[in-house]
């Protein structure tokens, strides 16, 4: 029967990685014709990474499945352990795919790539009280890698071993739809799943239409079997307070949602509820994996036709205006920003929300306010939600591509490999180039650590200089299927870029800095041979009083001016170009 240790416990257990190697080859073997058992690479404590390939509609191999233009669902789970969900039902929904007792003959339309354990090392990190805010089962993994890293903040950095052989399975086999499985926590309400779904919000706007009708489809699907569900992540505008409503959320490319779509793919995020008991949460990721599978197949010749039209489009994005990042269209009273009017471009819509009964008082523990549910008494919430975004940050994509030169070259061809992302050497003798070079006005470094790196946020500016280059620097063109995922990944403010992630963060450090009392000596000089920097000077104190405030600020005045100045400081060491640079030859 193939049955999993959650079936067989009643939904009080779940498996740990024995399980997944075991049921893995068990279905390879029962149906030998139609799924095939893949080991994807290691995790940080050498555990297999595993991976279920299934299909009737064509042999088990890549290149097969593209060139019958078979449309591939990638079914990620267990990349949060603690939220198993997802590992139990891609079991229970593939054994009754494969066996005919769930939409008969979708597999010999469409193939399913399923990752049942993403973070494996998590899963074997079982414990009782690694999800306290969940409702089953009795024991579950934990939610980071042996070296504490949360897969989904991973996607563009790539600093995980995992991530990185994940990144080269999605290479090879090039999924059109990602649904990646989870259990969301914060309010209890009475939903019991979120459907979200890109590129609707983001990404090609020619993928938009498809990506609502799969969205809508598929709720309306799980609304037909008994579910409650929501068409967006329930994120509260304040957390613990209901009142507050929600907010639609862009998500960056650090998250899968938000990766997917860069790549001109579907992306179904999945978040059962986590006050629902296992047993319920189980069966609605069943259904709702069920539904995609059907809905892959009557659609996805169709969305793949489209997807692939998007990567021939996104060849051409070189020069053009990119979105990068996103945010609320609604301003939050007194907050600074202009609250806008009822109806107008960023009001919040009122909604009938089914929730429970519930009551919010101070705390004896915390003194804070605390919210109190009590599911026994549903209740309609009339709140505001806040679904309408607008761009944060936008740029003009360089006309031909980057160069990065060769101190970082090898370094970052290496991470965009990992994306399938192209480039090419430079011709050994590149010499000086024309270039657009970035140059920061503020840094702000993250006042911790975050996800194992020191983010930056970078304030400044692109203008035209000319570089000199080293043998050894790379170009990185703009004409590839990925340009999107390119240019998130290269210009230095946008929020998941390798800048942000601190990959580049020394160049932003000053190291050779004068000593103040030979500044000031500099200074002088400096004054007595220059009129026109005696009147600048002036002019700044008297127009700053935060500069004229500021000893070293005002002697930073001076020495960035001075020959002594180290040019490089504050440079962003990757260059944009509208024409492309001369290559080495192939081989050479």
């Amino acid at each position: 029967m193939l049955l999993t240790l959650a079936e067989r416990s009643d939904f009080r257990r779940t498996g740990r990685s024995d399980e997944v190697e075991a049921l893995c080859a068990a279905f390879a073997g029962r149906w030998s014709e139609a799924v095939r058992s893949i080991e994807f690479g290691r995790s940080a404590e050498g555990r297999p990474l595993r991976a279920l390939i299934v299909s009737r509609a064509a042999p088990l191999a890549a290149a097969e499945l593209r060139a019958r233009s078979i449309p591939l669902l990638l079914v990620q789970a267990g990349i949060h352990p603690g939220e198993s969900d997802g590992k139990d039902a891609g079991f229970i929904a593939l054994r009754e795919l494969l066996a005919g007792d769930a939409a008969p003959q979708v597999l010999e339309r469409i193939a399913i790539l399923f990752v049942p354990a993403f973070n494996v090392d998590g899963h074997e990190r079982s414990g009782r009280w690694n999800r306290p805010n969940q409702n089953g089962p009795e024991e579950t993994g934990w939610r980071t890698t042996a070296r504490n890293l949360n897969l989904n903040r991973d996607y563009t950095k790539a600093d995980s071993c995992e991530m990185q052989a994940l990144l080269g399975l999605v290479n090879e086999w090039d999924p059109l739809i990602c649904a990646d499985l989870h259990v969301t926590d914060g309010a209890d309400f009475q939903p019991d799943v979120s459907i979200q779904v890109e590129p609707i919000n983001q990404g090609d706007a020619q993928l938009r239409p498809s990506a609502l009708r799969l969205r809508d489809q598929l709720i309306a699907r799980l609304a037909a079997q008994g579910s409650l569900p929501l068409p967006f992540y329930p994120d509260l505008v304040r957390t613990d307070d209901p009142a507050s409503g929600f907010v639609l959320t862009v998500y960056s490319p650090r998250f899968s949602i938000g990766y997917f779509a860069q790549r001109n793919r579907f992306t179904v995020l999945v978040e059962t509820h986590s006050w629902k008991d296992y047993a319920t949460r189980v069966r609605i990721t069943r259904n709702t994996l069920v539904g995609l599978s059907e809905l892959t197949a009557e659609h996805g010749a169709q969305w793949l036709r489209e997807a692939r039209a998007a990567d021939r489009a996104a060849t051409g994005l070189a020069g053009e205006r990119m979105v990068l990042d996103y945010r609320s269209a609604w301003r939050e009273p007194g907050t600074g920003d202009r609250a806008e009017p009822a109806g107008g471009a960023g009001a919040a819509r009122t909604i009938d929300f089914p929730g429970y009964a519930y009551t919010r008082r101070p705390s004896a523990i915390s003194g804070a306010l605390v919210t109190v549910y009590d599911p026994s008494r549903p209740q309609i919430w009339r709140v505001p939600y806040r679904d309408r975004v607008e761009p944060s940050l936008s740029v003009q994509a360089p006309r031909a591509g980057y160069i990065v030169p060769s101190a970082y070259a090898q370094e970052v061809a290496a991470k965009l490999a990992l994306h399938g992302l192209a480039c090419a050497r430079l011709q050994p003798r590149a010499g000086d180039l024309a270039v657009d070079a970035f140059r920061a006005s503020r840094v702000q470094f993250g006042a911790a650590p975050f996800e194992g790196r020191l983010r930056a946020a970078i304030d400044g500016q692109w203008r035209a200089e000319r570089h000199a280059l080293a043998a050894g620097a790379v170009f990185v063109p703009m004409q590839q299927a990925n340009a999107r995922l390119l240019v998130a990944l290269l210009e230095p403010q946008a929020p998941d870029s390798l800048a942000a992630w601190g990959f580049f963060n020394a160049c932003f450090e000053q190291k050779e800095q004068l000593e103040p009392y030979v500044a000031e000596q500099i200074a002088l000089a400096m004054l007595d041979a220059d009129a026109g920097l005696r009147q600048e000077f002036a002019r700044q104190l008297g127009q700053d009083s935060a500069f004229a405030a500021d000893p070293g600020a005002r002697l930073e005045f001076f020495l960035r001016r001075h020959g002594s100045w180290d040019a490089r400081y504050g440079l962003y060491p990757i260059f944009r170009v509208d024409v492309a640079p001369e290559l080495a030859a192939p081989g050479g």
